[in-house]
């Protein structure tokens, strides 16, 4: 006999009744909340009340990730003694991490740690302020992108209809810069999709260190990111640019082994003592200099030309 946790006609989580783990009352103060990938079940909360899941994609799994990336078995958590969580990989295919480190054995989870099977993301929540962290969590996720922790597209329009703004009043300049992965699709079609986002979480970790405090970098969508400049000149915007293009050419990006080189392509705009020009017109002038960097070539930057030209 079990007993099973549902949410939306789902199984999630299943429990053997009458058996030995049963005489330890569960503690009920960890969970589980997923950040990824996009959906229906995003910021749902999975209290863990058990003393033992298997996570799998298998329907008979303790705990169920219905992803193709996941392994039918694929991980095991459980509570030891001392009531602290660990999860053990089970020789899945791709993989269980924390905190983007491959489990080679078994790993302690703790407090605001992220937890990864296949390409499925979650965030681990324990102890006694597992509540308000948990809504800290759900108002993250609401501006954050799940699979690389940097801004997300509904925050970055928010922050330039305030940033156009402030550059209006003031007369300060404001830069925009756009870019995305060269040939993405190819990395997805001849090394899979969790290369693919191995590729974009690289390039968000070493860009991340480069923004300034007042600065914002941002996933536009896909493999389509921005980055805000306030108080930046054109010329200022191409130098930051062509340093971002450096330092994801410099080095290929590693995975399962492999060496997945890749480069970038970006487009500059620049605002300044204009009028009428709205977050969509500035969005515009940087992707179609993105599309003209593509065009001539990729892996390099172009600016728009009329910033160029003395007023």
């Amino acid at each position: 006999m079990t007993e099973d946790y549902r949410e939306g006609g789902t199984l999630i989580l299943q429990r053997p009744l009458g058996s030995a783990d049963d005489k330890k009352p569960p503690t009920g103060d960890a969970c589980l909340v997923n950040l990824h990938p996009p959906g229906p079940d995003i910021g749902r909360r999975i209290p863990l009340l058990n003393n033992q899941y298997i996570v799998g994609r298998d329907s008979e799994a303790g705990f169920v990730v219905s992803r193709s990336s996941v392994s039918r078995q694929h991980a095991r958590l459980y509570l030891d003694a001392s009531t602290n969580w660990w999860v053990e990989d089970m020789g899945s295919t791709n993989g269980t991490f924390v905190n983007e480190v491959r489990c080679t054995r078994p790993e302690q989870l703790v407090d605001s740690d992220q937890v990864r099977f296949g390409d499925a993301i979650y965030k681990f929540l324990s102890g006694s302020n597992i509540e308000s962290a948990y809504h800290e969590a759900i108002h993250n996720m609401a501006i954050q992108d799940g699979m690389t922790g940097i801004h997300n597209k509904r925050y970055f329009t928010e922050f330039l209809e305030r940033e156009i703004a402030v550059c209006q009043r003031h007369s300060h300049p404001l830069t925009l810069v756009m870019f995305d992965v060269d040939h993405f699709k190819k990395v997805n079609d001849s090394h899979g999709h969790l290369a693919g986002d191995a590729v974009l979480k690289d390039l968000a970790g070493r860009i991340k260190p480069r923004i300034r405090r007042e600065d914002l970098f941002a996933r536009y969508g896909g493999e389509e990111f921005v980055c805000v400049l306030p108080s930046t000149a054109l010329a200022g915007g191409i130098v930051f640019a062509e340093h971002l293009r450096t330092i994801i050419e410099e080095r290929p990006c590693s995975f399962d082994n492999m060496n997945i080189p890749f480069t970038i392509s970006l487009g500059v705009t620049t605002l300044h003592r204009e009028t009428g020009v709205d977050p969509a017109g500035l969005i515009k002038r940087a992707d179609d200099n993105l599309y003209a960097a593509k065009r001539g070539g990729r892996n390099r930057v172009v600016p728009s030309l009329q910033d160029l030209i003395p007023g």
